[in-house]
């Protein structure tokens, strides 16, 4: 893996210097723009309509659009003066549970590897967090951006997560939330909790994959093959309108699916 960036984790009046790593990627199949008659790459360019030239990015600052059509130019002096500009340390600010930090706030995903010196410190942070069960919440500068962080602990790795800061975070307030839930029927309920029971299980992502990209792939590969592209079978689902039908059909599924002598797993309730 390629590394990101190099700093060090402060926590207290300890330095544990580290190297970070992009810890997630994106396998999405990424597609060229060919021009349709010859094939061809299309080509973007950075073009200044006033002018009517093309531009070099030497050429190019970076401005604030206040209102419309007007802009304020911040160039690289300006950013040189923001607080923590070049500031190369994850500073811890705060330990807490992980279940207090709803899931919405959790951006990217970061390991963090001991730089050579720093490997009892390291061990040592990993070792407190693990016995406490706590994360860490922390402020990063990441590509001259500040970003809150959530330290954890992962396969004994520190992984650090950026977190949105809550005006980042939009309100549903304006969303429809339903109906009052004084208007479900009892055994509506009832059935939905059966459900969702018989559906639980513990979490393994290798029963996960991208059957959308998987499928893509086989797409791709055939043409490449020469070979003629035969379309997925659809299989129809049925037109189940009323709530309760489509409730008592799905637990009757479930039930058939689950095996007797060897009941799924319930989801645990703990952290």
């Amino acid at each position: 893996m390629k590394t990101l960036w190099k700093g060090a984790v402060s926590f207290g009046l300890v330095n544990i210097p580290v190297s970070m790593f992009v810890a997630t990627e994106n396998k999405d199949i990424k597609f060229n723009y060919l021009h349709k008659e010859c094939l061809s790459p299309v080509k973007y360019q950075k073009y200044c309509p006033r002018c009517e030239r093309e531009i070099a990015g030497e050429e190019i600052v970076k401005g604030y659009e206040y209102q419309k059509g007007n802009y304020v130019v911040i160039n690289e002096e300006d950013f040189a003066r923001l607080p923590g500009e070049k500031t190369k340390t994850i500073d811890i600010l705060d330990f807490v549970d992980l279940s207090q930090v709803d899931p919405i706030y959790f951006d990217k995903s970061y390991y963090l590897e001991p730089a050579p010196g720093g490997e009892k410190a390291y061990t040592l942070i990993v070792e407190a967090m693990q016995q406490t069960r706590k994360i860490a919440i922390a402020r990063v500068m990441i590509r001259s951006r500040q970003s809150l962080a959530a330290l954890r602990i992962h396969d004994r790795i520190l992984v650090m997560e950026t977190i949105f800061y809550p005006d980042e975070i939009r309100s549903p307030a304006s969303l429809n939330q339903g109906l009052d839930p004084g208007k479900l029927h009892e055994n509506e309920i009832k059935m939905a909790v059966n459900l969702i029971n018989n559906l639980s299980t513990d979490f393994e992502p290798s029963r996960y994959e991208d059957e959308n990209r998987k499928a893509l792939w086989e797409i791709i590969e055939a043409k490449i093959a020469g070979q003629e592209v035969a379309a997925p079978a659809v299989v129809e689902k049925g037109n189940v309108v009323d709530l309760m039908d489509a409730l008592k059909a799905s637990l009757e599924m479930t039930d058939k699916a689950r095996k007797p002598d060897k009941p799924r797993k319930r989801a645990r309730t703990g952290s």
